[in-house]
């Protein structure tokens, strides 16, 4: 059994003893139930892991102290964005947990006209605290050892507005001219911007909006996808014909 990744904010370095947060103690030592001497891994979202060993299993902040610095992970063979409609509550988890594990590099939650789930104030920054939770867990799962982008949320226009594809920009519709397999595959580093609606999908204002700014209409087959399948099939396909799948 690979040993357990842990996120920690902290500074971290080879031969180095620290004091883990609350939350990751807790989750060391009541839910994986680890003891004194144990091998975990950690990572800060600095490209690189860190074996480390407990030297204490206290509940409210282990000690651990870092063995050695890990090799630094490689770039991404595909760079990949997702700005989405934001959804009800479990859906959005999924797909930023599926999405980081199946390697995006950003994440745009965007306030479409059709978004049923309205949120400002204290309860956009909870939220958004709480996708971010959402996306470390997904990479500790998933080895990922840089973390990916959480952009602000923000309403769509908005972001249509100061977006500038750069790269290849594909909007997932169910009426599309294209598919991936009959795109140009990105160039090495060109970025790919997935664009896809909330419940319901994006307005046909919308999707012209989208289409005028540069983004091109693909179609994943004959079948109608819902918000959190459609970003995660896109993904996985993409992965296959042009990144990291291949390998």
């Amino acid at each position: 059994m690979r040993n357990p990744r842990i996120h920690t904010p902290q500074p971290l370095a080879a031969n180095v003893e620290i004091r883990l947060e609350a939350e990751a103690s807790q989750h060391l030592v009541q839910v994986l139930r680890l003891r004194t001497g144990a091998e975990i891994t950690l990572f800060n979202g600095d490209g690189r892991d860190y074996p480390a060993i407990l030297l204490n299993e206290g509940k409210r902040g282990c000690r651990a102290l870092i063995q050695v610095q890990g090799p630094e992970e490689p770039p991404a063979s595909l760079n990949l964005s997702l700005a989405i409609g934001i959804s009800k509550g479990e859906r959005m988890d999924m797909v930023m947990q599926k999405a980081v594990e199946l390697g995006v590099s950003r994440i745009r939650p965007l306030f479409t006209r059709r978004s049923v789930v309205q949120l400002a104030g204290d309860r956009l920054e909870k939220r958004m605290g709480h996708w971010h939770k959402v996306m470390l867990g997904a990479c500790e799962q998933s080895g990922r050892s840089r973390l990916p982008e959480l952009g602000p949320a923000m309403g769509f226009d908005d972001w249509l507005g100061e977006e500038k594809v750069e790269g290849l920009g594909l909007l997932l519709h169910p009426d599309g001219k294209e598919t991936l397999s009959s795109l140009t595959p990105p160039r090495p580093g060109q970025a790919v911007e997935i664009l896809v609606g909330p419940e319901g999908g994006l307005t046909e204002e919308e999707s012209s909006q989208a289409i005028a700014a540069g983004f091109l209409a693909v179609r994943l087959g004959p079948r109608v996808l819902r918000t959190e399948t459609a970003p995660l099939a896109a993904i996985a396909a993409m992965q296959m014909l042009w990144g990291d799948f291949r390998d």
